[in-house]
């Protein structure tokens, strides 16, 4: 089961994209430095079939994207999700996932995502935007997970 608290229309998550970025509590993740510690917390609103095709509804039209902010607490249920919004749009929208684990779960296959942001913050090693990042971010093309260079397509942004 996942929630959210919020959802936002970004720019910068997904290079190239108007992404719709779900951010999902109950992360269990603890990074320090976090921009989103409030993420921490198992509150919001269930984010069922429902609840998510209604706010992807809402943006019709104006984005190209749906990114989960979080879900490492239930990793099935963000792949399920994808997969839904991918069907619902016949491939018309992508989806990403930032996720702070260091590896992708063995129980979800990379390949019912268009983008995917593996690793934890590390305060002193910077977010995606920093060349000392340990955070990943992968472009999945033709099946394979394409590593994009950090410090390559962000503009600066502190934690997540």
């Amino acid at each position: 089961m996942l929630k959210f608290t919020n959802y936002n229309i970004v720019f910068q998550e997904i290079p190239d994209e108007v992404t719709l970025a779900v951010n999902l509590s109950n992360c269990p993740n603890r990074c320090k430095g976090c921009h989103s510690p409030y993420l921490r917390e198992d509150t919001g609103r269930l984010l069922d079939d429902d609840s998510l095709m209604e706010i992807v509804n809402e943006y019709d039209g104006a984005i190209t994207c749906v990114c989960f902010m979080g879900g490492d607490a239930d990793p099935e249920e963000v792949e399920r999700l994808s997969v839904l919004i991918r069907k619902r749009s016949r491939g018309a929208l992508k989806t990403g996932w930032y996720s702070g684990k260091n590896c992708f779960p063995d129980c979800c296959s990379p390949l019912n995502f268009n983008y995917i942001k593996l690793g934890p913050y590390i305060e002193e090693l910077g977010g995606l935007d920093s060349p000392t990042t340990n955070q990943r971010f992968y472009h999945v093309v033709n099946g394979e997970m394409i590593e994009e260079k950090a410090n390559q397509k962000w503009g600066t942004k502190k934690g997540g």
